[in-house]
């Protein structure tokens, strides 16, 4: 399949998986993470003289677990062992087969939380003889609002299994979940929340207005024969996309209001190069595995500074070059200069086209400097004054 040299990550943890320990690993998008567990995965597996389901993963999105099912495909062609992907948004055909493969056995299990627990929930899942649990993109479960239901999936595991956790970024609820399943980990860290060197980063100081032209003007001039652009919202998506038809752009969107065989047809057609822009929310940041994507457009900035990482991760994957380009309004200017602090960056801020104008100054809004009280004159608490940026707490899983 062409592997001749690990990756970093691959080459540090493949190691200790072999040995049997439990395992945290932090690695940015885009290092080779899928390979680092299920070689090592699929060894234990091609050695195993009497099958059993010996492993499951539990993936966020039904792409990503897609694609993790079709990386092992590959690696097991020439072994006895077998996988199925277990994700929501199927007809019941779907849910059926399944249930068989979950009922009979099968080597490897790739699922996404919610799809997964249905099957629980009714008895007849067979992981008495599991042997490891993978949690892939853990960080992101987490920030969908998987966690009660990540816990829940576990009560029906054997106790005596290894763990292994892979994530790009370790927020402090990570740190609570590592805690509550794994035993005695080892931490492997991978050049954390970085983009990839080969990312040539750049932005663009825009008023909304300018958005639509500039973006028309960069598709333009790079003719590229594949590009991904991240917008926001699932509106947002809808209307980019209509509007890039509307100039007679080879371009398609995918959001959560599409089938699953939709979303798989708008994939293949942008892998097979039949589509060459592919409009998306967040739900592709993380989970989509495409060869030589020439460029990322952030038409949006994120809302989290970590998301920015793995948009950008979709350019300059395996060692490869891409570029990005992020459109930044005047409201967005304080969320990027965050973004800068994270990647130890400054991302050159590009002049507009004259055509368009000039756009607003970079002057992003600094943090307040003093300490504001409430009307007892007491200090408020450290987190509830305006300018200090808090994470609500039990949003549940967001909604593109």
């Amino acid at each position: 399949m062409g592997f001749s040299k690990p990756t970093p990550i691959q080459e540090q943890v493949i190691p200790i998986i072999l040995k049997g320990k439990d395992l945290i690993a932090c690695a940015q998008t885009g290092t080779g993470k899928t390979a680092a567990y299920l070689l090592p995965t699929l060894h234990r597996i091609a050695a195993d003289k009497i099958p059993h389901t010996s492993a499951l993963i539990v993936a966020p999105t039904r792409e990503l677990a897609q694609q993790i099912d079709n990386a092992f495909q590959g690696f097991a062609y020439f072994t006895h062992a077998s996988s199925i992907a277990v994700y929501g948004g199927s007809d019941g055909q779907v849910f059926e087969r399944e249930k068989k493969a979950l009922a009979e056995g099968t080597s490897v299990v790739i699922a996404t939380p919610g799809r997964l627990l249905s099957h629980l929930n009714n008895g007849y899942v067979k992981f008495d003889k599991l042997d490891v649990l993978i949690l892939d993109e853990a960080d992101k479960m987490l920030d969908m609002g998987f966690y009660e239901d990540i816990l829940k999936i576990i009560r029906y595991l054997p106790v005596k299994r290894q763990n292994l956790l892979f994530s790009a970024t370790m927020p402090s609820k990570m740190r609570e979940l590592a805690k509550r399943i794994l035993h005695d980990p080892i931490e492997v860290n991978i050049a954390i929340s970085k983009p990839a060197a080969g990312i040539l980063q750049n932005a663009y100081l825009v008023y909304d207005s300018q958005k639509i032209p500039l973006t028309r003007d960069i598709l333009i001039a790079k003719n590229l024969d594949s590009v991904l652009i991240f917008a926001s919202t699932k509106s947002g998506v809808k209307a980019l996309e209509k509007e890039l038809l509307r100039m007679k752009l080879s371009a398609k969107a995918i959001h959560s209001d599409l089938s699953q065989n939709e979303r798989e047809e708008v994939l293949l057609s942008f892998r097979n190069r039949n589509t060459k822009i592919l409009v998306a929310t967040d739900i592709l940041s993380r989970g989509i595995d495409i060869e030589n994507i020439g460029l990322v457009i952030n038409y949006d900035v994120p809302g989290d500074a970590e998301d920015y990482v793995h948009r950008v991760g979709r350019t300059a994957r395996a060692a490869s070059t891409g570029e990005a380009i992020t459109l930044i309004n005047e409201k967005d200017q304080r969320r990027f200069s965050q973004i800068e602090e994270l990647i130890e960056k400054e991302v050159p801020k590009l002049p507009l086209p004259v055509e368009l104008g000039s756009g607003p100054a970079w002057a992003p809004q600094k943090k307040h400097s003093f300490k504001p009280s409430g009307r007892s004159g007491r200090p408020f608490k450290k987190g509830n004054h305006k300018g200090h940026r808090q994470r609500p707490k039990g949003d549940g899983p967001k909604k593109n």
